[in-house]
């Protein structure tokens, strides 16, 4: 399931070049032009994350954030400051309010996206430091012990990672560069194409259990128990 993005952005062509990127990058979008319209939607939606413009009328980003960080239904949805102000002051009285992050106008789509995994990475971890066990196959991230019916694989540092991120996110089809992003990182620079070695290695590792890590086509890899 993608996850769910609140755009709070008052001009129209702003507003439009958000969705269109975030769309593009597998996100669910909510876009609203106000802090009034945005409230009516987080009465029926519960986003991983806001967008939210420093200028907005009415009310100032600043002020909406101080709203939505006092509120108990919404103080846990991390912030993205969009401002054009790049004063060291605007940027800590943003950061002050509860904001999570900030970007400044003009900003490319490839800063935007990496900022947002950024903060989702922060704010929604997902490591968990409990056994996972999935038909046969157990992964302790303590030990760093991976295992098959009791029978111990060895896998290197990259295949544990891998598989620990796999484990973890059942059922969800990744693209290469998804997978670069969350196993390897963004501040890595490695080809895509290094994905599809290293599930290479992880499958010939799992031996019988191999058919877990589906390829696919024209998407990318998914870990699933099913064969359909």
């Amino acid at each position: 399931m993608s996850s769910k993005i609140l755009i709070i952005e008052d001009e129209f062509a702003i507003r439009e070049m958000l969705t269109f990127v975030l769309e593009q990058n597998g996100y669910s979008v909510i876009a609203k032009e106000s802090y009034t319209d945005a409230q009516q939607a987080l009465l029926h939606e519960s986003p991983a994350l806001i967008l939210l413009d420093w200028m907005l009328p009415n009310m100032s980003g600043i002020q909406v954030a101080k709203k939505l960080k006092q509120s108990d239904s919404h103080k846990s949805i991390p912030i993205i400051m969009l401002t054009a102000r790049s004063e060291e002051d605007d940027k800590i009285q943003g950061l002050e309010v509860g904001a999570d992050d900030y970007i400044t106008k003009p900003f490319s789509p490839k800063e935007l996206i990496a900022r947002i995994k950024a903060v989702l990475r922060r704010t929604q971890p997902t490591a968990t430091d409990d056994p996972i066990e999935i038909v046969g196959l157990r992964l302790d991230p303590i030990s760093h012990r991976v295992t098959v019916d009791g029978k111990e694989l060895h896998l290197g540092p990259m295949e544990f990672k891998l598989l620990h991120f796999f484990m973890t996110h059942q059922e969800r089809v990744y693209s290469r560069d998804q997978l670069l992003d969350n196993v390897w990182g963004t501040n890595t620079y490695v080809e895509d194409r290094t994905v599809d070695v290293h599930i290479r290695r992880l499958r010939k590792a799992l031996e019988t259990h191999d058919k877990l890590i589906q390829t696919v086509r024209g998407s990318g890899y998914r870990f699933s128990t099913r064969t359909d």
